[in-house]
């Protein structure tokens, strides 16, 4: 007896040994980090003081996907990341940020010049790329010269660098105006090959979400629908480019044989096949651009040897991370709805129908927010979340505050059932809206455990009892399954046609899961007004009978605790600057992700009863 006491005794010292061992371990971790980051901060201080350097040039350098709303991130490790000069694995940039940024050195003193470098952006939709263009054609006028320099330009960059005075193209580059595309990645024969069930329910002739897991190709349907918006959203390309260029908007080679003709007649070379094009002012190398730049803002002691203010010191100079002070003035609140419609509380870059209808209500509770803008950015997604989301705005209308839809690159399906019930809905030119329609889906693996030799079996008390995707579907349940999206989509067009005063027959003639632009969705009666999210701010003002006003993003309220952390790690990454490049993966690791994001994408819809309104194929490459 005494043994086995004994032996329960050292189980647990051990145990506690154990535990305390690791618990001054992890706290001397956190330590270690916590003071090397500091120590980082306190020798980088001499070298990259925030500061905007006199006479010096904005450094334009913009890396990673343009955003209306960034992905949370843990204040702890944003802070690691910035202090060892490591990037998140998909870096974003807030539209918002590089407009306050440019608008701010249109005024300075200390700003001579703009600079583009753009080898890191990534894109960001059309409208987002236009929103900067403005910003940088603003910047023009207070008559500082504007360079755009590249080895290398995607379609989405040169649309900024073309907004330049001069764009440079290094003699060994290259610059190719592709056009827009739909390509998408179909599963049928494979998951036939996994003999994998898929039971599918939509409504919509042209309602497409479903088929990469029903065809092995588009659909001629889909073809029709998605070839009217791609060439819709490639004119407007052209059409800035051109008048950003002062060129002919037929000056773009759409097809192979024009492309070889040019290209032969520039000898082969990329660079030279530009500037034949009049798409670029000149073919220059680094250091020719480094010494014309020096020429005009002087020399400095950093990586490209030129005096420059970059872009994240001057947006942490005019934007430091400290708590902003509030005020009684009557205000415009901006509500952002950016990414995917998932069901429950989501962190912010994705919506959540909890998360963002309490976003919404304290809007409405705060009594010096007279009007609410609701930028929208999402595909859609669960059904039952838009719905909660578009219940918390008939709420705000009835307390008397006007709320209106910004849309940005995508409101469609559930983005635009969020839309529909607002006072007044503008979408850019080139938003993707539309696809009103609806679908469920689900897959079952009796067929595929079966071929392995794993069966389920067994009784209930109900003939409903025990569903499974270990067993096969119930034709009966499959039926209920189906009028459940027919009744879903029914609300759709009773809630638009009110909406819109309209009748449910023309919204259904619209409908049926089709994608429309910005500009046509107008003409159809689906949006009321072309144009930004400053547009849309104004007109909630004049809602609301507003002469002055101030505008303020209404953002999750954060815990005592997570507050101290992001003020604690965000003081500590002011002194922390370094400059930053895009990696770039291999074609097939690329098509590799792409094949697994498409999966997620369906995998992390959470609706409760299945049923979605969402625009999977309104991406635009």
């Amino acid at each position: 007896m005494a043994a086995k006491g004994n032996w329960t005794k050292s189980l647990f010292i051990g145990l506690w040994t154990v535990l305390n061992f690791t618990r001054k371990l992890f706290f001397n971790v956190i330590f270690i980090v916590i003071f090397v980051g500091l120590a980082i901060a306190i020798f980088n201080q001499d070298g990259d003081k925030l500061t905007v350097k006199s006479n010096s040039a904005l450094y334009l350098s913009l890396n990673g996907q343009l955003v209306i709303e960034k992905e949370s991130v843990d204040p702890f490790e944003q802070f690691l990341q910035e202090s060892l000069g490591s990037e998140p694995e998909n870096p974003e940039v807030l539209v918002r940020d590089v407009v306050d940024v440019l608008e701010n050195a249109a005024k300075d003193r200390r700003i001579k010049a703009l600079v583009l470098d753009l080898k890191g952006l990534t894109g960001g939709g059309l409208d987002k790329l236009r929103v900067v263009a403005n910003a940088i054609q603003s910047f023009k006028a207070s008559e500082k010269p504007v360079y755009a320099i590249g080895d290398y330009y995607s379609q989405d960059q040169y649309y900024l660098a073309a907004h330049a005075d001069h764009v440079y193209l290094n003699p060994m580059g290259g610059l190719l105006l592709e056009g827009y595309s739909r390509y998408g990645i179909y599963f049928k024969d494979l998951l036939d090959k996994l003999k994998v069930t898929t039971h599918i329910f939509r409504v919509g002739t042209y309602k497409s979400a479903v088929e990469p897991v029903m065809r092995n190709d588009m659909s001629d349907e889909a073809k029709e629908a998605e070839k009217q918006w791609l060439d819709g959203y490639w004119k407007q390309y052209k059409e800035d480019v051109a008048a950003a260029r002062g060129i002919d908007v037929t000056n773009f080679d759409e097809t192979a044989s024009e492309l070889l003709s040019k290209f032969e007649a520039a000898g082969g070379d990329f660079a030279k096949y530009a500037l034949d094009n009049n798409w670029v002012d000149a073919l220059k190398t680094r250091e020719e651009v480094r010494q014309e730049l020096i020429e005009l803002v002087g020399e400095d002691d950093n990586k490209l040897g030129v005096n420059i203010t970059a872009f994240n010191t001057y947006l942490k100079v005019i934007n430091p991370p400290m708590p902003k002070v509030n005020n009684d003035m009557d205000k415009v609140a901006i509500v952002v709805a950016k990414g995917t419609i998932l069901d429950g509380n989501q962190k912010a870059g994705a919506i959540g129908g909890d998360s963002t209808a309490r976003l919404l209500r304290k809007a409405r509770l705060d009594d010096n927010i007279k009007a609410v803008v609701l930028q929208i950015d999402s595909p859609g997604g669960s059904a039952f979340a838009s719905e909660v989301i578009r219940q918390e705005i008939l709420q705000l209308r009835q307390a008397g505050k006007p709320v209106v839809a910004s849309m940005s690159t995508y409101a469609a399906s559930g983005g635009y059932w969020i839309a529909a019930s607002t006072d007044k809905i503008i979408a850019s030119p080139s938003t993707i809206t539309g696809s009103i329609g609806v679908f469920g889906m689900f897959m079952t693996y009796e067929n595929s455990l079966d071929y392995i030799g794993v069966h389920s079996d067994g009784v209930g008390s109900t003939d409903i009892a025990g569903l499974s995707p270990a067993r096969p579907l119930a034709p009966e349940f499959g039926q209920i399954l189906q009028r459940n999206v027919e009744n879903t989509y029914g609300n759709f067009l009773s809630l638009v046609a009110n909406a819109r005063d309209m009748s449910v027959e023309a919204v259904d003639k619209i409908a049926q899961g089709r994608v429309w632009i910005g500009e046509d969705a107008l003409e159809l009666g689906l949006v009321d007004e072309l144009g930004e999210l400053d547009d849309a701010v104004i007109a909630a003002a004049e809602f609301a009978e507003l002469e002055s006003y101030d505008k303020v993003y209404v953002e999750r309220s954060l815990s005592a605790q997570e507050l101290f952390w992001k003020e604690f790690f965000g003081q500590a990454m002011t002194f922390v600057g370094k400059w930053q490049f895009a990696n770039s993966n291999s074609a097939l690791i690329g098509e590799f992700k792409r094949v697994l994001g498409e999966f997620n994408a369906i995998n992390e819809l959470n609706d409760p009863k299945g049923t979605y309104i969402l625009c999977l194929p309104c991406d635009v490459r």
